[in-house]
């Protein structure tokens, strides 16, 4: 490599070739000789063919496809676009690091859960105590009688600081979160943080735990590495949602045949418009609610008209999310670090409606049909569930606050674990072979 290298820089034909060869993007922070975990750091997927016999086609990395800036020939490059969502990395390459030491740390803790009061106990013992810490806790955790009546605990306590949900803003507070529960621990984390989220340390305490890597029995050692800045992460993509509502209230008309014995007509005006944004880490579901009806919503892609989703509704899913709610209604599963938006209907009313897999910087539109025969729901991970009517608009795309989710040991090996463990993908006995015979 280190005598290629030489060869491209004996002359300016030379550079210039290989300015054409290799995206600069990827390599001017970059020196070609450099390694990580014994192979070369080379990001880029070059499209252009090889310039002579002697140079190999270079491939990437990553899993995940090219370099945002990829030239195509001697001349062809992909325009620089301001507006990129994410740039695409190798996974093994997503690393932890510190600009300054953390010293704040928020701790989740699934509530009405006594297996969990004495783990939440060592844990917080062990970050006050003995890494000096500062801990932030949910005001409703410390109210539970477990905790407020321990006095033991009771120094310790005292040296939380506390804010609620929908009240406190934090976000620029917390250095990084641990979570001690399930699935649903860290998505309720996600929801605490509508901008940048901090560095997530999830310990599987709950039901199913696909997305909490980590064991409690030697916490103290990986929260150590972690403070340390020695670990890996998985940069788990989430979606910005915009809802738009047309405001409306009701007013009395006159029919203008209440002489006759009629009576006033109630009708709904509209007064303005209600806007509500969310960020999701799993999915936005929009489904026909209590209604016997089948649900019918018109789904645009960047303004076009797709399709219209005739059934039970339809599940807008991140990679994250493609192994929970859209796993059972048939979609596939998609790893976290692959830049996609998944549209899963739910029983749909058609044999031939198949999940799709979007790209992930495309903006979704789903709205009533103008002839459907009820309203909508919708809820985002679960939460905030409310009502759809004709009118309303949800806006989706992938947003540019992913949550950083710190690894077990890398982003491939905890998914594929958590396939096995939780899942049991592709579990079963093996087949017998045939016995040789003498």
């Amino acid at each position: 490599m280190e005598v290629n290298r030489e060869k491209l820089c004996t002359g300016k034909a030379d550079v210039n070739a290989d300015s054409a060869y290799h995206c600069s993007t990827c390599h001017d922070d970059e020196e070609w000789s450099s390694t990580s975990r014994g192979r070369a750091k080379s990001r880029s997927l070059s499209a252009s063919p090889a310039l002579g016999s002697t140079k190999e086609f270079r491939r990437t990395r990553s899993l995940h496809g090219p370099c945002p800036v990829t030239t195509f020939g001697p001349k062809a490059c992909m325009l620089q676009n301001p507006k990129a969502i994410m740039h695409i990395q190798d996974p093994a390459s997503q690393r932890l690091t510190w600009n300054k030491p953390p010293k704040s740390v928020l701790v989740i803790k699934k509530i009405r859960d006594a297996s969990l009061l004495q783990p939440f106990k060592e844990l917080c013992v062990y970050l006050t105590e003995v890494n000096n810490m500062i801990v932030y806790v949910e005001k409703k955790v410390l109210e539970d009688p477990a905790i407020a009546n321990d006095d033991n605990f009771g120094p310790v306590k005292k040296k939380f600081c506390t804010f609620r949900e929908d009240y406190d803003d934090i976000s620029n507070q917390i250095d990084f979160i641990i979570c001690l529960g399930g699935d649903g621990t860290l998505l309720y984390a996600s929801s605490l943080f509508q901008g940048s989220v901090p560095p997530v340390m999830a310990f599987h305490l709950g039901s199913l735990g696909f997305l909490t890597p980590f064991n409690f029995e030697n916490f103290q050692s990986q929260v150590t590495q972690v403070i340390e800045g020695n670990a890996a992460l998985v940069l788990r993509s989430r979606l910005k949602v915009k809802v738009v509502k047309e405001h409306r209230e009701k007013m009395t008309v006159q029919n203008g045949i209440e002489e006759n014995g009629v009576a006033p007509t109630n009708i709904e005006k509209e007064v303005g418009k209600q806007i509500m944004q969310y960020q999701v880490l799993n999915e936005v579901v929009v489904d026909r609610g209590p209604s016997s009806y089948l649900s019918n919503v018109d789904v645009f892609l960047d303004g076009h008209l797709i399709t219209t989703v005739q059934g039970d509704g339809v599940i807008v899913s991140t990679p994250t999310g493609s192994t929970a709610y859209a796993a059972a209604a048939g979609a596939s599963m998609i790893h976290p670090n692959v830049p996609a938006i998944m549209i899963t209907p739910i029983c749909p009313h058609s044999l031939s409606f198949r999940p799709i897999v979007v790209p992930a910087g495309v903006e979704l539109k789903i709205m009533l049909s103008p002839d459907a025969r009820n309203t909508a729901w919708v809820s985002f991970d679960g939460r905030k569930r409310q009502e759809i009517c004709h009118g309303d608009s949800i806006s989706i795309t992938t947003s540019c606050y992913p949550l950083p989710s710190i690894c077990f040991q890398d982003p491939v090996s905890d998914w594929f674990e958590s396939l096995a463990e939780c899942l049991h993908w592709n579990v079963r006995k093996k087949q017998n072979n045939f016995v040789e015979e003498e």
